[in-house]
């Protein structure tokens, strides 16, 4: 019997490089495709030589024609870092629009079950605590962050429209706050931020009062989570994150203690539409995927800081 072959978008990111390497370890094929302006050749490194990996250098908001058999199409590529979506708001919203129209049309021309890496940002500033995902969310249009905010419910729209419409198998993981080892140092989000800043001795910036929370999940508790769903039946939106919800101060000194940090904290404005809740409900996860995390904050770190020491 032939492999089955997974096409990711965006596959030399954070997500999606760890991704590939999660595939290919489970007997897949995957072709890979990315421009780099923010995947790194680095995170693909460890697998770039293996004969069933392939690169595809692309814009996925441009024609995508990939020959042969695809079974899978995992629509990762986007800029969901605050410091990318600000700096690259076009390209933010041509990803998540043109880019996620292009990916289903591969989709629908291969019979291949598609699946959107949606995000807990359609969910805005809530209103809702914890989110669940029959909430419609809290979302500013015209904000600094609506590019990828909308980007995202966009993505959704049109995802469910191809479901309805052409009948192809969908799925929608809304994930939250993630982190691990081969994240960019100059990310820009939070959990990078704090280990770059902890261990070169500088002071940690922690915006507003620091009481706005977030869930933080290790990237190898997402990655299970996203092949569970990818093979399952659910056609709908499924939260994958970490219910356990932590402030700003509480992930701030945690870090301070795991490196042993002497910096000190400094406090700076709140950005615009800055949620200040956010956690997930993931009883549905857990009902139909059989999925929940496993891998605590503190250990998370720990691995964490040791590659970002490396």
């Amino acid at each position: 019997m032939s492999k089955q072959t997974v096409l990711i978008t965006g596959g030399a990111g954070f997500i999606g490089s760890h991704l590939c390497k999660k595939l290919l370890n489970n007997g897949y094929k995957v072709i890979c495709l990315d421009n780099f302006i923010t995947g790194r050749r680095d995170n693909l490194a460890p697998f770039a030589k293996d004969s069933n990996f392939q690169l595809e250098i692309c814009n996925v908001f441009g024609y995508i024609d990939i020959p042969g058999k695809i079974d899978y199409v995992l629509h990762s590529a986007s800029l969901p870092s605050p410091k990318d979506y600000l700096n690259f708001p076009i390209q933010t919203l041509k990803v998540g629009s043109l880019g996620t129209h292009n990916a289903l049309g591969v989709a629908k021309k291969k019979k291949a079950v598609f699946m959107l890496f949606s995000t807990s940002e359609v969910y805005g500033d809530p209103l809702e605590h914890p989110q669940k995902e029959n909430y419609w969310g809290h979302v500013n249009p015209v904000g600094l962050r609506g590019c990828y905010d909308e980007s995202k419910r966009f993505a959704e729209a049109i995802t469910m429209a191809y479901h309805r419409v052409h009948k192809l198998n969908t799925k929608i993981a809304r994930i939250f706050n993630t982190y691990g080892p081969g994240m960019r140092h100059n990310d820009g989000r939070v959990v990078p931020n704090f280990i770059n800043q902890a261990l070169t001795g500088r002071a940690l910036t922690v915006y507003g009062n620091g009481r706005q929370t977030r869930s933080f999940c290790y990237i190898d508790d997402v990655v299970e989570g996203v092949l569970r769903l990818m093979l399952s039946k659910e056609n709908f939106p499924v939260n994958l994150g970490n219910p356990n919800e932590f402030t700003m101060l509480q992930l701030v000194k945690l870090i301070i203690k795991l490196t042993g940090s002497k910096s000190r904290i400094v406090f700076k404005g709140l950005p615009q539409d800055d949620p200040r809740q956010r956690q997930p409900d993931i009883a549905k996860a857990k009902r139909l995927l059989g999925w929940k995390p496993a891998v605590s904050l503190e250990d998370g770190l720990k691995r964490t800081i040791s590659w970002f020491r490396g």
